[in-house]
């Protein structure tokens, strides 16, 4: 450890102690002082080591409390993410936020679902983090900014779906009948939500330049769960889709091929991150979503002629979708279609739809 990061991490330290011994005077055991505490505990100034399980049991065990419990736990987690500087703590606060998602009890992550009461995709606010202190810290810097939007992204995601869906309790659960349930418009808004999980994911940085990779492993390791949640949600909702292929209209199936486009633009950089992980559904044998995803392609391929063959579907180039928040959450639909040329704008992808008159 060089001198300017041992410096740091003293001060760091130093920092803690006297943070908890602050907290520790007013400290009883369901005071807003013992959240502080644990909250401390798992988010320390140690540069390298992820926070111990005991410390983010104990911050999740303020889920099974009161709703305002739950919350002030939210408020002070994201109070240390809002005003720390360093690179290593913000890392820290992420991956306790993202045990929530994962463990943590419906109250409590019902609370950080609406946290900030202001909402918004980018609720974290850390697009513009940076903690120029030391090299390490710089190249640290990244990995918060892409775990940040991560985690944004299974919160939208988990907000459309109306379920925290990379967690435990989601995972045991089936929902194959409720997506049978649900309209096409609906369901292809789902499927683009859960794809921007999978393109966020996908865009992790590289760790090559870390001297020391154990907190960027972990938050990886976390992520891998993620995409094999989302691996399977999207799995489900093309089989459903497939099965009602002949039902979709033109913009609907615009819309899919579009989705469709970007899970294989996604596909090389996730298959590197997780070449051993797998959905749920192909470890058992089933069909894996990007069997599912070539599948409908060739479906849409093959779909020329529409119904009574008034309508020719010729997909443009789609334009790349990340690096724009809207692009990202595809929060603009289908704007127009008509005339012999138009132009459709779903997100900031681009295609062309040529009608023919007969």
């Amino acid at each position: 450890m060089g001198q300017q990061r041992l410096r740091r991490y003293i001060v760091g330290t130093i920092k803690d102690k006297a943070s908890l011994s602050k907290a520790a005077l007013f400290n009883t055991s369901s005071s807003p002082s013992s959240l502080q505490v644990a909250v401390i505990r798992a988010t320390t100034h140690h540069p390298s080591s992820p926070p111990h399980q005991n410390h983010i049991s104990a911050v999740l065990s303020y889920g099974f409390a009161s709703r305002a419990t739950a919350s002030l736990c939210i408020h002070a987690l994201m109070d240390r993410l809002h005003t720390t500087r360093d690179a290593s703590v913000a890392l820290k606060c992420l991956i306790t936020v993202h045990n929530i998602i994962k463990r943590g009890s419906f109250i409590l992550q019902d609370q950080l679902s609406v946290c900030p009461n202001y909402g918004g995709k980018n609720y974290l606010n850390l697009s513009n983090f940076k903690d120029n202190s030391t090299p390490h810290s710089w190249a640290l810097s990244f990995w918060v900014r892409w775990y940040a939007r991560v985690l944004e992204s299974i919160v939208y995601a988990s907000r459309v779906l109306g379920v925290f869906f990379a967690s435990a309790a989601a995972a045991a659960a089936a929902s194959v009948e409720r997506i049978s349930g649900v309209l096409n418009g609906d369901l292809l808004r789902e499927l683009d939500a859960l794809v921007g999980v999978m393109e966020e994911i996908s865009w992790a940085p590289d760790s090559s330049s870390l001297w020391e990779k154990k907190l960027a492993t972990e938050a990886v390791w976390l992520a891998g769960g993620d995409y094999c949640s989302a691996q399977n949600e999207i799995g489900a909702r093309l089989q459903e889709l497939g099965e009602r292929f002949v039902q979709l209209s033109v913009a609907d199936t615009v819309e899919l091929s579009c989705a469709l486009k970007r899970i294989e633009d996604c596909k090389e950089r996730l298959v590197s991150m997780f070449a051993n992980k797998k959905g749920s559904s192909e470890a058992a044998g089933g069909s894996s979503m990007w069997g599912l995803a070539g599948e409908m392609k060739r479906k849409i391929d093959k779909r020329e002629l529409c119904g009574d063959g008034r309508l020719v579907v010729r997909l443009g180039m789609c334009r790349g979708v990340q690096g724009t928040e809207s692009a990202r959450f595809g929060d603009e639909r289908v704007k127009r279609i008509g005339g012999e040329s138009r132009l459709l704008l779903l997100g900031s992808t681009s295609l062309r739809v040529e009608s023919v008159i007969n």
